[in-house]
């Protein structure tokens, strides 16, 4: 087992340089420099910069070192924490992000969990309770879920929470919240905001889930392992929960790895909709405002999330099944 996580970190480490490589690429492709804007900014306050200046400033920023000096001056920032400046903001790229991390990882760890809680139970029940009414009537919301457009859920979640419970659920906090220091109340008022965006990012995720699940489990039961567990009288419970699930479950854990920067990566429509104090509309501005060392942390961000998430479907496969872990003797 240890030989396995071994190889896997290994894996993850070649890959994330080829990451950071390209994230550096995508920094320097753009034509132009940091300095040209930081001269633009400058002018556009009402100074003005000589030569001697210009020339401090480039030496400054580097902006004539050699390719491979930049290159190791962006990377050994990572130690520090220090991600560069955003060019359209003006202000550490660190900054900017941690102050949006938190919320993102809380709704992304809580739709995660939803999903997969979900999806396990719903389509256990489904595939064991095959061809019946709740079968049909999980079947339509799962179409449902997979059919319909995310900031079209959060818009009717939003009119349903106004109208029938008197709840305005935009953002994660009433106003009388927003500011005020952590309390009991102001966790209720999250609580009473966060069931919305966590079910709006998830629908769509748990829909497919539970298809998923529904179907392996449905080939799992007819197996011959699981007849045979039958005919010895083992009781219904376990074969299903104990042999079937455990075998049946193994596309959801492979699908794992790319779940978490799909949800962090997939909320940025519904975090402009709901108006969410997210990572996902900075990263969408900083695409379009060019704001390249922005734009270049989040794709690593998301790169290192994959390759983390890779790595714990990996593990969690080899716990499930030992003939992975094993395979790779």
């Amino acid at each position: 087992m240890v030989r396995y996580v071994i190889r896997r970190l290994g894996y993850m480490v070649v890959t994330m340089v080829f990451v950071i490589i390209l994230g550096f690429v995508i920094i320097e492709l753009p034509p132009g420099s940091y300095l040209e804007f930081e001269i633009e900014r400058i002018r556009a306050l009402g100074g003005e910069l000589g030569v001697e200046q210009i020339r401090a400033l480039e030496i400054k920023y580097g902006v004539n070192d050699p390719v491979y000096i930049k290159f190791w001056k962006w990377v050994s920032g990572f130690v520090r924490g220090d991600f560069g400046l955003s060019f359209e903001y003006y202000r550490p790229v660190s900054e900017l992000i941690w102050n949006r991390l938190g919320f993102t990882m809380m709704i992304s760890i809580f739709t995660l969990t939803f999903q997969w809680f979900v999806s396990i139970f719903v389509g256990v029940y489904s595939a064991t309770h095959r061809y019946t009414i709740p079968d049909y009537i999980i079947t339509v919301f799962q179409f449902i879920g997979l059919s319909m457009p995310a900031f079209l859920l959060a818009l009717l979640l939003m009119v349903f929470a106004q109208q029938m419970l008197g709840w305005s659920v935009g953002g994660l906090f009433s106003d009388a919240y927003r500011d005020a220091p952590w309390s009991l109340g102001k966790a209720i008022d999250l609580l009473k905001h966060l069931w919305v965006p966590i079910v709006v990012i998830g629908a769509n995720g748990t829909a497919w889930l539970t298809r998923v699940m529904r179907s392996n489990l449905l080939d799992v039961l007819n197996m011959q392992y699981v007849q045979t567990a039958r005919a010895k009288g083992v009781r219904e419970n376990i074969v299903i929960w104990k042999h079937a699930v455990r075998n049946a479950i193994h596309p959801l854990i492979m699908v794992l790895g790319m779940s978490l920067p799909a949800i962090i990566s997939g909320e940025t429509i519904v975090a402009i909709v709901l108006n969410l104090p997210t990572t996902g509309p900075l990263y969408f501005r900083a695409l379009l405002q060019q704001d390249m060392y922005l734009a270049a942390t989040f794709l690593m961000m998301l790169a290192f999330m994959l390759l983390m998430g890779n790595l714990l479907a990996d593990i969690m496969l080899a716990v499930v099944d030992p003939r992975i872990r094993l395979g790779e003797r």
